[in-house]
């Protein structure tokens, strides 16, 4: 009989590309996961790890091992859900990241909201880009990550992922007190396209999507500044450095020195959260929703056109 944690630390191996990382991802010793290795090489009879320079690849059994294991953590994964759904009890741990302004705007409230209604629930929440979160939920690092994408640049959401909603966000610009428009009610983004911008860090959801807008409207971006909190980039605007977009949800206080004006052609993202299939019937998944959901504030109405996975 095979062993389901010797086979989660192959499996962990074969996903991380080393033993070292095997073991901080399952939150054990290198040494721990050598000897469940070892095990499972006698427990199977065939040598699984080879020496590979300073590292290990995996043999050809282990890789017709590793395809196993996957499917058969997946049921785990289906089994141990479909008993939480049984029970219909709101139980056990649900590892959530989410990205900077949804940690701040949404996630006090709904994890207030999730510990008196359900306190046998163990919620942990860390912070990350959705290009960080994405795909560790899907190998499963991660029950649920909340993430954005915008109305002109959807995020491809990987196979065996479902979503779901949480709320529709719109972005205005944050000008410089000084600037020629700052005083306008409303401004198109074409007339502030030759202008310094201030984003988050390279390959951030974010700053990808500003480069991507601008270059739609024929302008080359020119991003001066980039810093990941909104505050600090609310900053450099006051400073006269630049301009910065910026999502109502999770704002913080504007300084006295910026003028935050609306677009008259829309730009608003989409705040949603994923998971995999398999976890799908678990009620902690359910109630973590509802729970973000309501914490979400009305700031934008919902396209009328929903995403066929959308629930």
């Amino acid at each position: 009989m095979l062993d389901l944690e010797r086979l989660r630390a192959l499996h962990s191996v074969a996903t991380y590309g080393s033993v070292s990382a095997a073991a901080d991802v399952l939150h054990v010793t290198t040494s721990a996961v050598s000897q469940q290795l070892a095990k499972l090489e006698r427990e199977t009879g065939q040598k699984l790890l080879e020496r590979n320079g300073r590292g290990v690849r995996l043999t050809d059994a282990a890789e017709l091992l590793v395809t196993h294991a996957d499917r058969i953590l997946s049921l785990v994964e289906r089994a141990q859900a479909d008993l939480e759904a049984h029970r219909g009890a709101v139980v056990g741990e649900l590892a959530v990241a989410a990205f900077p302004t949804a940690i701040r705007g949404l996630m006090p409230a709904a994890l207030r909201g999730l510990r008196a209604d359900h306190p046998d629930l163990r919620v942990i929440v860390g912070e990350e880009d959705p290009m960080q979160s994405i795909p560790r939920v899907v190998r499963g690092d991660l029950d649920m990550a909340v993430v954005q994408d915008w109305n002109n640049e959807p995020l491809p959401i990987p196979e065996g992922l479902l979503r779901g909603t949480i709320c529709y966000d719109v972005a205005d610009v944050a000008l410089p007190a000084g600037h020629p428009l700052a005083d306008r009610d409303q401004v198109e983004l074409k007339e502030l396209a030759g202008d310094p911008w201030i984003s988050s860090t390279p390959g951030s959801i974010c700053c990808d999507w500003l480069t991507h807008t601008l270059r739609s409207i024929d302008a080359e971006p020119r991003i001066d500044h980039m810093a990941y909190e909104f505050a600090t980039q609310l900053a450099l605007v006051e400073a006269g450095l630049g301009n910065a977009i910026l999502p109502r949800l999770g704002r913080c206080d504007v300084p006295e020195g910026v003028r935050i004006v609306p677009l008259k052609t829309s730009l608003s993202r989409r705040v949603y959260a994923v998971w995999r299939e398999e976890a799908a019937r678990r009620p902690a998944i359910r109630a973590a929703m509802d729970a973000l959901r309501a914490a979400a504030p009305q700031s934008a109405p919902e396209p009328a056109e929903q995403q066929p996975q959308d629930l």
